[in-house]
């Protein structure tokens, strides 16, 4: 009787350190907060296998706007945001939000528009003057409206302008509140000229006659940068799984994987972590 009280007890212990084994495995995960452009180009599709591969650590991403992926992980609803928005970014750590911020890669924005072309700016390298003649032609303008780094990157180029687009808003300035890949499905149906990330264009498959319309101008850098969020703020933080991710992704590895994803045969991101 003593010993077959003792078996159950062993065999109880052990299934009770199995199952903690396998809550351990299960929450072996991070949340990432991050920008749709990183989704929608399918970048992190064909990243994270990498990731997880190597760490077994799986990583969840939770793709919306820059403002929203700061605004979560500023609740502490993430482990490490990467988001594009440098400024913004860079408050968030000197708001004792992040550890620390690090350049990751760049892209750049272009504004995309429908083939006939109403504001003349097909071809047009000065952003500043391409949007000036968009403005004077009230040709229809299709603008995330979200608080996004796109939409923040946008609403920059307009104040350089010089032009007000809030007082033609619901005019020929239209605000979708909406993510890249909404806008500019929205914004091609209702022949409007579109900023948006190179790589969410390239990767976007309902293109129709659309085009690229304006690039090449260096106002149109777009920087990526990545965050640990700061478990020192926000406890439920999983700091050691979330450097690793950090540190992955800035590591030579990491930066090679980055420059490798290419769509049709074009590359989406430039490594540029130091």
């Amino acid at each position: 009787m003593f010993t077959r009280r003792l078996f159950g007890l062993a065999a109880a212990s052990l299934l009770a350190l199995g199952l903690a084994g396998q809550g351990q495995a299960q929450d072996k995960f991070i949340v990432v907060q991050s920008t749709t452009s990183t989704q929608n180009s399918g970048l992190f599709d064909y990243l994270l296998p990498m990731f997880q591969d190597k760490t077994g650590i799986e990583v969840r991403v939770v793709a919306v706007g820059t403002g929203q992926a700061i605004k979560n992980a500023a609740n502490g609803d993430g482990d490490v945001l990467f988001v594009h928005a440098k400024p913004a970014e860079e408050k968030f750590v000197a708001d004792g939000d992040g550890v620390a911020r690090y350049d990751v890669m760049y892209n750049d924005f272009v504004i995309v528009g429908p083939p006939d072309d109403p504001a003349g700016v097909n071809g047009m390298s000065d952003v500043t003057a391409a949007l000036t003649k968009i403005a004077e032609a009230a040709a229809p303008f299709a603008s995330r409206g979200d608080d996004s780094g796109t939409h923040k990157a946008e609403l920059n180029l307009w104040r350089e302008a010089g032009i007000d687009v809030s007082s033609a808003s619901g005019d020929w300035y239209r605000e979708t509140g909406s993510g890249m890949g909404a806008t500019l499905n929205t914004g091609t149906g209702m022949g409007a000229y579109i900023m948006t990330d190179r790589a969410t264009w390239i990767s976007f498959g309902n293109k129709g006659d659309y085009g690229i319309a304006v690039e090449g101008d260096p106002k149109m850098f777009n920087q990526y940068g990545i965050i640990l969020v700061n478990p020192e703020k926000h406890p439920n933080v999983k700091a050691d799984l979330g450097e690793k991710f950090v540190n992955w992704v800035l590591s030579e590895e990491g930066q090679e994987a980055i420059a490798g994803y290419k769509v049709d045969g074009q590359q989406l991101f430039f490594p540029n972590a130091e």
